[in-house]
């Protein structure tokens, strides 16, 4: 018990130091003090979740890396004719500030998932890789599809130039909110999973009626 009753006097001791009250030192002075250190702290912060908001952290794991990324690199999003390419957090990560904290706590799951190895095989991920895809639609559901919406504005579509039903769609459905991007759009950016034992109206908006 010594080692841990020594611990505790030195924290005691340490807490002692740091709560009294200064007797040299202006208010002003620990005001501007504590200010400057906010700024340090914020900036620091700022730039660390920056920094795990870029496409290259995200294909930093192997996992994404062998994975979804290369299934990126063969769609539209990834290579187009405007040049214009949607990286990893575009899709995955709101881009309001308190929308996309909510996300990087809930991301936080994916390093326990790395330290244990949970997808570190192609054979596992495709193992999980349903359930992992259902966990993204029903977040994108319930958002109502907010990461597309930054890119994707129904209001600037041209829907002269779609195809009827997805004209009918856009035009019924997803701009009154009776619907959202993420019913029809499964696989836009990635290979669908095996879908088998998956009940139709989730796979896509297929049940929607036509507009004949």
């Amino acid at each position: 018990m010594k080692p841990v009753r020594r611990a505790w006097e030195v924290l005691a001791g340490f807490w002692g130091q740091v709560s009294r009250p200064a007797r040299h030192l202006s208010l002003g002075f620990l005001t501007l003090g504590g200010f400057i250190a906010g700024i340090v702290f914020w900036g620091g912060f700022n730039t660390a979740l920056e920094a795990t908001n870029t496409e290259t952290f995200c294909v930093s794991c192997h996992e994404m890396q062998d994975n979804v990324f290369e299934e990126l690199k063969a769609t539209i999003h990834y290579t187009n004719r405007s040049g214009v390419r949607a990286t990893c957090p575009d899709c995955h990560v709101p881009h309001d500030w308190t929308d996309k904290m909510g996300r990087k706590m809930q991301a936080s799951k994916e390093v326990w998932g790395k330290i244990f190895r949970t997808i570190d095989t192609r054979e596992k991920f495709l193992d999980k890789r349903l359930e992992l895809a259902q966990h993204e639609w029903a977040r994108l559901k319930a958002n109502d599809s907010l990461e597309c919406r930054n890119c994707h504005d129904y209001d600037s579509m041209d829907l002269t130039r779609q195809a009827s039903r997805s004209a009918f769609i856009h035009r019924n459905y997803l701009a009154t909110g009776q619907a959202t991007c993420i019913d029809c759009h499964k696989g836009i950016a990635h290979k669908l999973p095996d879908m088998t034992g998956v009940p139709q109206g989730l796979q896509a908006a297929s049940s929607l009626p036509s507009p004949h």
